[in-house]
């Protein structure tokens, strides 16, 4: 019997190596269900002082922790909220109200935080705080965030941070969580399920 050629084997290896990576990797960055208190967010946005009680009875938002420097993720997430809005009938859709909270108020204001909105959706509420107030209510939704400094980069530093979407009422209660996916099909059917539809 002919053996397999070497690199095949040394190709199956790479993939499941990678492929443990990313799965230990959504493990580490996800909150674990039981951290999460939810809870309260009363912060200054890009609509003046936000809270989630502004919601009304049948609205819920979809929570991401963010900055506006992101390259990848960030941008990423704030495009799959538009798409699963666009994907939604007109009744679901005017339901939720898509909200990204900073992890870098170092630099982002209102102003800045309003900047970037612009280019999703007027419906985006860009929230913002001080470094203790974000730390407070990123600790109670189990959001990890650690400043990573880029002494050789323009931008100085970066931000690393877990990027799961927390479906919230108006009491703050976390009714589901998204694990973060380039496409919007979990949202959908998360946000689906939370609407009746």
């Amino acid at each position: 019997m002919a053996s397999k050629p070497l690199w095949l084997g040394a190709g199956v290896a790479a993939v499941l190596i990678v492929v443990s990576g990313v799965g230990l990797y959504q493990y580490a960055m996800a909150p674990d269900d039981n951290g999460i208190a939810g809870g309260p967010i009363e912060l200054p946005s890009t609509r003046g002082d936000f809270s989630l009680t502004q919601l009304e009875e049948n609205q819920l938002a979809v929570v991401s922790f963010g900055y506006t420097y992101c390259p990848d993720v960030c941008p990423m997430t704030q495009a799959v909220k538009r798409q699963a809005l666009a994907q939604l009938s007109d009744e679901q859709s005017d339901r939720v109200v898509p909200v990204m909270i900073t992890v870098d108020p170092e630099r982002d204001t209102v102003e800045r935080m309003q900047e970037y909105m612009n280019f999703f959706g007027d419906e985006f509420i860009g929230v913002v705080g001080s470094q203790e107030q974000v730390e407070e209510v990123a600790s109670r939704y189990g959001v990890i965030w650690r400043r990573v400094e880029a002494p050789d980069s323009a931008m100085e530093y970066t931000i690393d941070h877990s990027a799961t979407l927390f479906l919230v009422n108006r009491e703050g209660d976390v009714l589901q969580r998204v694990l973060y996916s380039p496409t919007p099909h979990g949202l959908i059917s998360a946000l689906e399920h939370e609407l009746g539809g």
